[in-house]
């Protein structure tokens, strides 16, 4: 038999870091001077390092350096220049700044969101649409206050909070914050810049009126679920046209108290009462957007469910449950750069033309990480030399 047609003088892991220009690494590494007084193990060793622990799925520092170990004398088609020992790869999460990581992960996502963008919704809306959201990740040691009651035993669990907003069109976050689990979802709106040319969708976690009112000034939308303790004053209830679905029911005007300065100024929002009739379920939705229609506005909504997937992505596919390190520097690196391998891994499935299920993706990158194949060629028309070699074993025979 012939050669595969998909061998490649670089390993599926090579072609991977090769989608992370030196530039960025070295434009990162100036910002936040992460290699002032390091000798051997630089920035870019590190993010190589921990990006092999996610694309690997490792769960220790001792898989992580026994494993990169094994692999002296082939490091250089993935640009690593020093290998880890345990100790070294401990060291650097724990002193080296994860926001150098945070700075990659950022100008990455400048340089690829060309590919991974979709800009069909925008074309609609004729505004870009956010989604904002929170998931939490339990650790295994009191590092970063939790929520709920302390436990019986008293062993004490903390939790850390990733903050992330995603453009509608874009399958990765655009921005991403840290905090404690006990910190509330809302403190993240203070953070936002309002953009006219922007509607943000989050859920009723998200209620601060103080915040709408700021979103309204500045004329920029938003749209999320309305607390059910919720104190308003119906002003106007508008018609519905028969041209809008019919899970509309309702469609009102509304006036909100906003306490600020020990004083009370009154605001203006909207209100659609929505019937999905698959869920069984009434949702009742808050905007300040005026002159949409109200089944548009249950509709963005809807999208919301996105960064749900997404963050279900990330927990299913790189190793978000065993933490290298038992320090907040360490915890923050390691979902930093479990976002940059999302990220790259997003871009590779944008790039091939048929169609490939995330997790079966990250799934044969991790078996073939170290094996030369030309990943693209491959995952374009992977049953190609498996038909070859089925078709010499069906040739009849000469003899």
């Amino acid at each position: 038999m012939d050669k595969s047609t998909h061998f490649f003088g670089t390993s599926v892991f090579g072609q991977l870091i090769s989608l992370i220009d030196p530039k960025i690494i070295s434009k990162s590494t100036q910002r936040h001077k992460s290699d002032r007084y390091i000798k051997k193990f630089k920035t870019k060793d590190h993010l190589i390092s921990m990006l092999f622990c996610s694309l690997a799925k490792c769960a220790s520092l001792r898989e992580v350096s026994g494993a990169m170990l094994g692999l002296s004398g082939k490091t250089k088609h993935f640009q690593l220049n020093h290998i880890p020992k345990r100790s070294t790869l401990s060291d650097a999460n724990k002193r080296r700044s994860a926001d150098v990581f945070g700075c990659i992960y950022n100008e990455l996502l400048r340089q690829y969101g060309h590919h991974i963008s979709d800009s069909r919704i925008k074309d609609v809306i004729k505004k870009q649409v956010e989604i904002i959201d929170s998931t939490t990740i339990s650790l295994f040691k009191d590092i970063l206050k939790c929520v709920g009651r302390k436990p019986l035993n008293g062993k004490v669990k903390g939790g850390i909070k990733l903050h992330a907003v995603m453009n509608v069109d874009e399958a990765v976050p655009k921005m991403t914050w840290f905090s404690s689990a006990a910190t509330h979802d809302h403190m993240l709106l203070e953070k936002l810049k309002p953009n006219s040319n922007t509607i943000y969708v989050f859920d009723k976690g998200y209620n601060d009126y103080k915040a709408f009112k700021r979103f309204t000034e500045a004329s920029t939308g938003f749209v999320t679920r309305i607390k059910d303790n919720a104190a308003y004053d119906i002003v106007q209830e508008n018609e519905i046209d028969e041209s809008i679905h019919c899970g509309v029911e309702k469609d009102e005007l509304i006036t909100i108290m906003v306490k600020e300065n020990n004083q009370e100024t009154p605001l203006k929002l909207r209100k659609v009462q929505f019937y999905d009739r698959v869920l069984k379920r009434r949702f009742e939705f808050l905007t300040n957007l005026f002159e949409m229609r109200a089944d548009l506005i249950a509709g963005l909504y809807k999208l919301r469910w996105q960064i749900e997937l997404l963050f279900k992505q990330l927990k299913q596919n790189f190793p978000l449950k065993y933490f290298l390190g038992d320090n907040e520097n360490a915890i923050k690196i390691q979902i930093y750069c479990a976002l940059i391998a999302n990220l790259l891994m997003t871009v590779i499935q944008k790039m091939v033309k048929r169609s490939w299920a995330f997790s079966n993706l990250v799934s044969f990158c991790k078996i073939h990480l170290f094996n030369y194949i030309h990943l693209l060629r491959f995952l374009e028309n992977p049953d190609k030399d498996w038909q070859k070699t089925y078709d010499e074993l069906m040739q009849p025979s000469l003899f």
